[in-house]
């Protein structure tokens, strides 16, 4: 899961597949396309609205995406276009590329819509938070 900064959006993300595939055996991070919040904990309103859900995110750390993860996954869900273009242009191949998608053509395939970024807008959390438990219960069926 990658977003800006990964302390609102790509951290939810993470909580949410995590609680819905708790029972498979399979790693699941996240992680930030700019390294400005670095080590620092998700957004205070991104545990919040996890916490409401049963969802403990709480002790996940910020990182920047490296390109070390093309390798370590499978597949890379991104939150928007801006996330999109950096991780294409990180990327050395196709198969690279490939592993690369927009988490919402999850929902919906023709879907280029991308997930707001809710850290200038205290209402935008619980949007971002229903967005992806939708994009990620569809993950989830994919996996099982």
């Amino acid at each position: 899961m990658v977003c800006l900064g990964n302390i609102c959006r790509s951290p939810i993300a993470e909580g949410i597949l995590r609680e819905k595939t708790k029972h498979l055996d399979f790693t699941i991070d996240s992680a930030g396309t700019a390294g400005y919040h670095i080590g620092k904990s998700p957004d205070p309103r991104a545990v919040a609205i996890a916490k409401k859900h049963h969802i403990n995110i709480s002790k996940l750390k910020a990182r920047q995406f490296s390109r070390i993860d093309f390798e370590n996954f499978d597949t890379i869900y991104v939150m928007d276009i801006n996330n999109l273009s950096h991780l294409i242009s990180l990327s050395s191949n196709a198969q690279e590329r490939n592993k690369i998608r927009l988490i919402l053509n999850e929902i919906d395939p023709k879907n280029h819509d991308s997930v707001p970024d809710p850290y200038y807008d205290d209402n935008g959390f619980k949007k971002v938070y229903d967005m992806l438990n939708e994009a990620c219960e569809k993950i989830a069926i994919k996996i099982e």
